[in-house]
């Protein structure tokens, strides 16, 4: 009883149950910040995972801090963190602005440094990758147009597995991403190779004739949506059988590294990648520049030139 007069005593009435509050919440940005359902079941995952964590940390605000604070004091890389603290204080915000909570827990909590990874993937390995897959069976055939997809457009796994067979315009050599399957919630299209076409018409080709529409291209074998986690379980196995470690998310960064280096300007892959700014796509920038200068370092003829010739030894007889 204690507990429920310091409730009342702060706001004038219970505290709403955090699910009722987070599906509110979650109106809110779909409607307000319009994010797409990737980001909805990123924040739902992410504050899900506190509260069942922490089960009488909305009791108080004293309980939420000091859950808050242990949640976050967990051995988790810089990256995860990050993600917490963006999708947790956002959720808090709300909170605050809706007379839920009297502070945000998360206010001050800064990021952590994040260094750039640089993907090097060499040519040999990516070969081996896309030579994994057994093309004899669907899954086999379905994994390598996945792979060879993203390697050639730099498309999000989470956008990818959501395709359709509508959003590939094959006469056009192009996919589009519709909005309300981008990050972003832009509509973009993205050009295809060759290869990636020919593997594109035999996977939609193989497909089971009693397949709708809806079902998306890269599907299970009895048609049912893959989705970013189980994708990354077969790429897994992939890098098991070659002897290496490759997430998803790295054959983005190999298209958009590769795509810089050979010659594409900084605007062209921030429209392929789908970045609503520039803030990513500079980092990859930044990475190539990088290679410019040890290259630089390693070949440039300034160097040859000006070093001083290594005396001769005079030898006598």
């Amino acid at each position: 009883m204690a507990r429920l007069r310091e409730i009342k005593k702060s706001y004038g009435y219970k505290r709403r149950e955090w699910p009722e509050v987070l599906s509110e919440f979650l109106v809110h940005k779909r409607l307000e910040d319009g994010v797409g359902e990737q980001t909805i079941a990123d924040y739902t995952r992410t504050v899900e995972l506190l509260f069942k964590r922490f089960p009488d940390a909305w009791e108080s605000d004293a309980a939420l801090k000091n859950a808050v604070m242990t949640h976050f004091s967990d051995d988790i890389k810089p990256a995860t963190f990050n993600n917490r603290l963006v999708y947790l204080r956002a959720f808090f915000k709300y909170c605050v602005s809706e007379s839920l909570l009297a502070v945000n827990p998360l206010e001050n909590v800064k990021k952590r440094k994040t260094s750039d990874r640089a993907v090097a993937v060499e040519t040999e390995v990516l070969q081996a990758l896309l030579a994994a897959p057994d093309q004899r069976t669907f899954v086999g055939l379905r994994d390598y147009t996945l792979i060879l997809l993203t390697l050639d457009t730099g498309i999000r796994p989470s956008e990818a597995t959501k395709l359709v067979p509508q959003d590939f315009v094959l006469s056009l050599k192009e996919i589009r991403v519709p909005a309300e399957i981008a990050k972003d919630r832009n509509t973009r299209t993205l050009p295809l190779s060759d290869m990636t076409v020919k593997a594109m018409r035999k996977l939609i080709s193989v497909r089971d004739e009693e397949w709708k529409e809806n079902v998306p291209i890269f599907c299970s074998y009895e048609g049912r949506p893959l989705n970013r986690h189980t994708w990354a379980d077969r790429m897994e196995i992939y890098c098991k059988k070659i002897g290496t470690k490759i997430r998803p998310y790295d054959l983005r960064h190999v298209f958009a590294l590769e795509f810089l280096r050979n010659g594409a300007n900084s605007f062209a892959v921030q429209r392929s990648l789908g970045h609503s700014t520039m803030e990513m796509t500079r980092r990859y920038v930044a990475l190539v520049n990088n290679d410019l200068k040890a290259e630089h370092a390693k070949a440039s003829p300034v160097d040859r030139i000006l070093s001083k010739p290594k005396a001769k030894r005079n030898i006598k007889l």
